[in-house]
């Protein structure tokens, strides 16, 4: 069975991460399964909205260490990168589901979602810091501006977790559910979106985005470009190596 589920019906395209023993950490594969799906939603008249969603215990660990090591993203087309750039460019409503763990990339896709819905065991966080690298998806632009600059220095320079109460209070999210019901909730906000006329949903979306984004395209390849050079740096050297040994990581000497 594939690690992300694409399911459509009532007009919204439903992106399930389906890798629960592996705490939905993204591969590569997970990735381009992500970038087509949206391309072919984008595309597709009968998508009205597109829903992702993991598990009632955990949305997803971030990326996988392995699998990352092994094939890092090193261009602007590699699969990483295109979902972030296919994710802040879609045209139609985003609708997000998150409970427990939403690690990195589980945390910062969601700043360009429409609507966010959290079950309240929901964590949020973006340890880049903690890896020695930078943060992507424009995060570095987009935090700042829902949180504060002070909260999201604490978001980004410390790396710590923050819980649902916290997203709910600066904007990340849209409502706090029972786990158990986030993913319905969410769906079914979605479809009531998909039942409204797509060209306003569009229109709306476009307008309320103009402004930012083409600060957020620059931005990501201003942090791609960033990710890239701190990935073959000694802090991330060090970093990786210590999660692979499990031990905690010295940056005293780098």
């Amino acid at each position: 069975m594939s690690d992300i589920l694409v399911h459509t019906e009532a007009g919204v395209m439903t992106l399930t991460f389906n890798r629960l023993d592996k705490k939905n950490s993204i591969t590569r594969a997970m990735y381009v399964d992500l970038a087509d799906a949206l391309e072919k939603a984008a595309g597709d008249s009968a998508v009205r909205a597109v829903l992702i969603q993991g598990d009632a215990t955990i949305f997803s660990a971030g990326n996988d260490i392995g699998d990352f090591l092994n094939a890092p993203p090193s261009t602007s087309d590699s699969p990483a990168f295109r979902f972030l750039h296919g994710i802040a460019a879609f045209p139609k409503p985003l609708v997000a589901a998150v409970c427990g763990p939403a690690v990195g990339i589980g945390t910062t896709m969601l700043f360009h979602c429409d609507l966010v819905y959290a079950g309240d065991n929901a964590a949020f966080s973006m340890p880049f810091v903690n890896l020695g690298l930078c943060p992507e998806a424009a995060s570095s632009l987009l935090v700042p501006q829902m949180f504060g600059y002070h909260r999201a220095a604490e978001a980004l320079l410390l790396g710590e977790p923050f819980m649902a109460e916290a997203a709910l209070e600066v904007g990340l999210v849209n409502r706090i559910l029972p786990p158990t019901e986030a993913n319905s909730i969410a769906q079914a906000q979605a479809r009531k979106l998909a039942a409204k006329p797509l060209s306003a949903l569009m229109e709306i979306k476009r307008l309320m985005k103009k402004g930012q984004q083409a600060s957020v395209v620059e931005r990501m390849g201003e942090e791609g470009e960033t990710f890239g050079r701190l990935l073959r740096e000694p802090a991330a050297k060090e970093a990786f190596t210590a999660f692979m040994e499990k031990r905690k990581p010295d940056f005293s000497k780098v």
